[in-house]
């Protein structure tokens, strides 16, 4: 393990807090000139301390009631921090994990919601919802964390069936099979008329999934035929049709921020009997587009499992509806973005730190080279209203799945 300054808690000592109490908080008065030299003095002892090395074991450098320690069935273990950012919102630092018997393994330094970009399919309006969401945090009744609790008001962290963790039959009919465990972390954010479910799953297998549910209402904008979808009696009102186009950033430390390579990985001969494997190293900052069969990883050759295997994590995102918007929303075209680690890169779009880029089709455009890579995924949904829609809104879901591949020499669970 690695220990090392986080972003939040230089801000902390410069004097610099978030909205909800954390005492890892981070600024967000960004404005002032005061606040923004703050920002750029505690990025340059955060990244300093970021190559600092420490003993096996560290723990997230946070305690009640921001830390989260949890064990689940089959012994796993996640371990890590939450905050509740005014700019990002819930925000999760210092996530490890420990397979049963095994020795923890450093994950993630941070990840957060980097922007929901709500374009609707008229040409107007044309929303980018996060900027201050942290204030829009709904505080939580026991109802909406059942079989958890509730941290400070806003945050739920709980445990949650995910059906068979494996099932093997030894073909005279004796089986024997296992039920996966999450950790669930989640919150609830009002914007407008939408309700923003936003949550992390940590699996007993090692997986981690970032998702967003949709609820609340409906937004009420009604449009012609061509834009929309018929709602309520007869065929006189056209809810529009919109998008949630969804952006996370995650910043990955397999063990700290020294080797961490991002990867892609692609399957030729469509068409054909045969598929090879194809991989493409990022060298320099850059973006990428989903395709048929390509994933991602993130992988640190100088951290192996018992079979000299690499660890590293394989990022998945095909299930987005793959939204390309005009030329001044380019941030949207394409599905996965990794830049080299500043701590002034926060959102995807209207990105409110002074001295740095407004977006990120902004942040690859000098494709700097990557020691430290930050990566940002874009998940969309095309919201097509029905008449179960009406309110209140029914959730939808939308997210994507990082996998632990080679974190083990075999089954976890």
């Amino acid at each position: 393990m690695f220990l090392r300054l986080t972003l939040s808690s230089a801000l902390l000592a410069a004097g610099l807090t978030g909205a909800t109490g954390s005492t890892a908080g981070s600024t967000e008065t960004a404005g002032t000139a005061g606040a923004a030299e703050a920002v750029r003095a505690a990025a340059g002892s955060a990244g300093a301390a970021r190559a600092a090395q420490a003993a096996p074991g560290s723990q997230p450098s946070c305690s009640s009631p921001y830390r989260i320690d949890k064990t689940l069935p089959n012994g796993a273990r996640w371990q890590l921090c939450w905050e509740m950012r005014t700019i990002e919102g819930l925000t999760l630092t210092d996530v490890t994990y420990t397979p049963d018997g095994g020795e923890p393994t450093g994950v993630l330094r941070s990840t957060a919601l980097a922007q929901i970009h709500v374009p609707y399919d008229s040409g107007e309006p044309r929303f980018h919802d996060i900027g201050t969401i942290g204030d829009d945090a709904i505080a939580l009744k026991s109802a909406d964390c059942p079989g958890g609790e509730r941290r400070s008001q806003f945050v739920c962290v709980t445990t949650r069936a995910r059906g068979h963790g494996y099932m093997k039959s030894d073909g005279e009919g004796v089986s024997t099979s296992v039920q996966g465990t999450d950790l669930v972390v989640f919150a609830a954010f009002q914007l407008g008329w939408y309700t923003y479910l936003v949550e992390w799953a940590f699996g007993d297998d090692g997986a981690i999934t970032p998702r967003i549910g949709a609820t609340g209402s409906l937004s009420g904008f009604t449009t012609t035929p061509g834009y929309g979808w018929p709602i309520g009696v007869g065929s006189t009102k056209f809810e529009e049709s919109h998008n949630h186009n969804v952006f996370w950033r995650l910043d990955f430390d397999i063990e700290g921020s020294r080797g961490d390579v991002v990867e892609q990985y692609d399957f030729a001969g469509s068409g054909t009997s045969k598929r090879k494997l194809v991989k493409t190293v990022f060298d320099e900052e850059t973006k990428a587009v989903n395709g048929r069969m390509r994933w991602w990883r993130v992988v640190d050759s100088g951290v192996r499992n018992a079979d000299r295997h690499p660890v590293s994590w394989e990022i998945n995102n095909l299930a987005s509806a793959e939204y390309r918007g005009p030329a001044d929303e380019a941030f949207t075209r394409a599905d996965l973005y990794v830049t080299d680690y500043r701590a002034c890169e926060r959102l995807a779009s209207t990105n409110p730190t002074p001295g740095c880029g407004k977006s990120l089709d902004r942040y690859v455009a000098d494709g700097k080279r990557l020691t430290d890579p930050v990566v940002w995924v874009n998940v969309g949904f095309h919201h097509v209203a029905r008449d179960e829609d009406a309110d209140p809104m029914p959730t939808h879901w939308q997210g994507f799945r990082i996998t632990p591949r080679d974190v083990t020499a075999k089954n976890p669970s």
